[in-house]
């Protein structure tokens, strides 16, 4: 019996059919396109069951597959290692190609070097293309080809070289969608299938309106006002594109919001050029500090039993509803890192465990740049106080007492270390570290 011959496009952290670099690519090729996800169980196996994310990707996935039942076709799904995935795929369709679009992350690098290699030797083209950033790997770098670590030459170098016409290019597949490969008789799994549960945190739908772009700058540090896009994990699946989110930047009158999408581009090649930071610390001295990471205060920190109640707010927002305002994020890892002397890792860890947009690039980032340990990190001196931060930018305590109703009665517990004696010893622990 003769194989079908076909393309995969290989779906991955691009959910969405319009502006899809690779899927656009590959419906462009000669041979009808069987697009293809795999949840990796390299991956999930290390989930807890009721993972939100995995939710989300699977509402997604079925979003996807009615859409392209609408055109004759459906996506197969797996739920195996990418290799054994593969070779059932070739066991069945002559495969000419796999398209897909790039991942930075350090075990997408070895994943897919593995799959290219694993094709190669059976004169199977792999494919991969830009689709999850503006510019990547060293697109924008020093005079010298060296990576910036600063962000702010990053940025600036950024704008130069961003050419809407070039840059912003949209991919509509409308127009080829027929090169699909007609199927009708795709499975597609439950939740139970893959070993999973329902969460009762879903990721909420974004808000890019123009209001909410013109008015970042001035509510975005806010955590008592909902005036974020709540964007991450949009961006980190591809439900989204991002040629589209930096269009509705640049037509506001206020730059604010697109800086935030180069930050995460600046993490982004920072973890592509320097993936040990996942974990060590970018500044080799700063592994040597001597962290105290007392258990008992972890637990308080991960519970919000801190006694610091802008800290406490943060962290039962994440463990509630998988998010946390941003400014909250630096203030709790700070008081982690600082106050506690407990590794950035497992603060680092634990975010990855729970926040709806975890994305690793941001999420080391982000955390080296509190602990002081990372590129363009706050000096390691610079300690946030969390009663100050609570009468800057929660005055009125609306967002304490909407996560820690028990807040100012005698429920609530007594601070776990003294803000000035926490301070003093991360002082001497990181001038040790940096001394020796």
């Amino acid at each position: 019996m003769n194989k079908k011959s076909v393309n995969i496009f290989w779906f991955r952290r691009d959910l969405r059919l319009d502006d899809n670099v690779g899927f656009f690519k590959a419906l462009h090729g000669k041979h009808p396109v069987l697009p293809v996800f795999i949840f990796d169980t390299n991956i999930l196996d290390e989930l807890p069951k009721d993972d939100a994310r995995v939710n989300f990707i699977h509402q997604q996935l079925r979003s996807l597959q009615s859409k392209l039942k609408d055109h004759g076709s459906g996506i197969r799904v797996f739920h195996d290692k990418p290799k054994d995935a593969f070779s059932a795929l070739l066991e069945e369709f002559d495969v000419q190609n796999v398209v897909t679009n790039r991942d930075y992350e350090p075990y997408a690098h070895i994943r897919d070097a593995g799959i290219n290699k694993f094709l190669s030797e059976k004169n199977i083209g792999f494919y991969t293309y830009k689709d999850h950033v503006i510019f990547e790997k060293d697109e924008i770098v020093k005079d010298d080809g060296d990576p910036y670590i600063v962000y702010t030459p990053y940025m600036k170098t950024w704008r130069e070289a961003f050419q809407p016409e070039k840059h912003l290019k949209d991919h509509d597949p409308e127009k080829v969608m027929d090169n699909l490969l007609q199927v009708t008789d795709l499975n597609f799994p439950e939740l139970s299938d893959l070993g999973f549960t329902t969460s009762e945190i879903t990721v909420p739908e974004y808000d890019i309106s123009s209001g909410m772009i013109d008015n970042y700058e001035k509510t975005r540090n806010f955590p008592g006002t909902d005036g974020t896009s709540h964007l991450g994990p949009h961006l980190r699946f591809g439900t989204v594109s991002v040629r589209k989110m930096v269009r509705k930047a640049l037509d506001s009158s206020n730059d604010v919001f697109l800086k935030e999408l180069i930050w995460r581009e600046f993490f982004i090649q920072i973890l592509y050029h320097f993936p040990e930071t996942v974990n060590s610390a970018f500044k080799p001295k700063y592994d040597r500090i001597k962290w105290r990471n007392n258990e008992k205060e972890f637990e308080s920190w991960k519970e919000g039993k801190t006694g610091y109640p802008l800290v406490d707010a943060g962290m039962r927002q994440l463990n509630r509803s998988g998010y946390m305002h941003n400014r909250v994020r630096m203030l709790v890892a700070s008081f982690l890192c600082k106050h506690l002397l407990i590794d950035w890792r497992w603060g680092e860890a634990y975010f990855a465990e729970k926040l709806l947009d975890y994305e690793q690039a941001s999420n080391v980032g982000n955390w080296q740049w509190a602990a002081g340990t990372g590129v363009d990190a706050a000096p390691y001196f610079r300690i946030f106080n969390p009663t100050t931060q609570l009468d800057k930018f929660d005055k009125e305590k609306v967002y304490v007492k909407r996560w820690v109703p028990e807040y100012g009665s005698d429920k609530y517990p007594e601070p776990i270390v003294d803000h000035k004696q926490g301070r003093e010893r991360a002082l001497v622990a990181y001038k040790q570290a940096l001394n020796d």
